[in-house]
């Protein structure tokens, strides 16, 4: 028969353990009478046959029925009352974790309806202060089984789980620029780290601080973005990108092998990915083919002279085809930088005012 422990504590806490369990080699041999020594900032939990059971706060405990009743009913039930009896223990470290490191990685992705290409990648990084709250329900969920949990066993689930939660407080806000989600950021900081604490709450796991760095947008190429959004979303960045090159070739064959080029991206893109894009696909063609004969127009009206830097819009648009120009012209520019985005909303409230007044 192994060797009955009478005696066990457990007090080289690591500075990252949250959970140790005890003997380390599997479930060791108990009997009614054993001590278990539990220090501050501790709890230890009792598991036999895969359930978590009985939970013993800080001191020095006798077991008996009294303080073990979860564990000493079954003992009861599979041996009759006798000992001794197997079980494992687990000491889990109830001591805030602080400034324990978090970031968007992988970037929070915020649509902006009308603005610019339509989405932007969020990103930034801060710090929280954690720890076990619950420790019956954290060993449920993390311990067992396990001869050790650590911080850094559990890292990439908080990551999730705080950046999922993020993602939908912006989604619910309404938010639709950086600013807007800066201004979230500050009453996550505050008030909103209740709403944040429900989903770790959960797991046993408790959020005491919560600091990040205002939002920034990511630089990414058209290819990495790809990785992040719709395909509606996709397929509006490209068309945008086309445009974009066209309006900054200054000749006339530039112009148009640009629009050739981008009718090829579209095709390819709609062969690769499903039979959805095909409709998406057929409104490219027919927007750029509109942008094609534009500037044919243009190039015609000017005597062969390079069409103006302003997208393929003319300075003074009449029709509904030339103020769309321009309106998409003005994402172009917002975009690329190249305009404010003060500038940008007022322009397109102009201009869209216009186009509905035309009807």
């Amino acid at each position: 028969m192994a060797r009955i422990i009478d005696v066990i504590d457990h007090v080289n806490v690591g500075d990252e353990e949250l959970a140790y369990r005890e003997p380390q080699q599997g479930s060791g041999d108990w009997r009614m009478g054993s001590q278990v020594i539990v220090g501050e900032s501790q709890a230890a939990v009792f598991v036999r046959g895969g359930q978590a059971l009985d939970v013993l706060g800080p001191g020095r405990h006798t077991l008996s029925t009294a303080n073990i009743p979860l564990l000493a009913g079954l003992i009861g039930m599979a041996t009759s009352g006798r000992t001794p009896f197997t079980a494992d223990l687990y000491f889990v470290n109830l001591k805030d974790m602080p400034q324990v490191g978090w970031g968007t990685n992988p970037p929070i992705v915020m649509e902006t309806p009308g603005r610019g290409m339509g989405v932007v990648l969020l990103i930034t990084h801060g710090v929280i202060d954690i720890g076990v709250d619950d420790p019956l329900l954290f060993v449920k969920q993390y311990a067992v089984g396990k001869a050790i949990v650590t911080l850094r066993d559990i890292k990439d689930r908080i990551q999730s789980l705080l950046l999922g939660e993020i993602a939908e407080l912006l989604s619910k806000s309404g938010a639709q620029s950086v600013p807007d989600a800066n201004r979230l950021l500050g009453d996550l900081e505050g008030a909103m780290l209740a709403k944040v604490n429900d989903k770790f709450a959960a797991l046993g796991l408790r959020i005491k601080a919560f600091e990040a760095k205002p939002f920034t947008a990511k630089d990414v190429s058209l290819e990495e973005l790809r990785n992040y959004v719709s395909l509606d979303i996709w397929e509006r960045v490209q068309r945008l990108n086309i445009a974009q090159k066209a309006a900054e070739n200054p000749g006339l064959g530039g112009a148009l092998a640009g629009a050739g080029v981008g009718l090829g991206v579209g095709q390819q893109m709609g062969a690769a990915l499903n039979p959805e894009a095909a409709a998406l696909q057929q409104q490219m063609a027919q927007q750029q083919m509109m942008m094609q004969q534009m500037m044919m127009d243009m190039m015609k009206r000017s005597g062969e002279q390079p069409p103006a830097p302003a997208g393929g819009a003319p300075a003074n648009p009449q029709t509904k085809e030339e103020i769309q120009a321009l309106l998409d012209n003005l994402d172009i520019q917002l975009a690329s930088g190249k305009i404010s985005e003060t500038a940008y909303n007022t322009l397109v409230a102009k201009w869209q005012k216009r186009l509905e007044s035309l009807g």
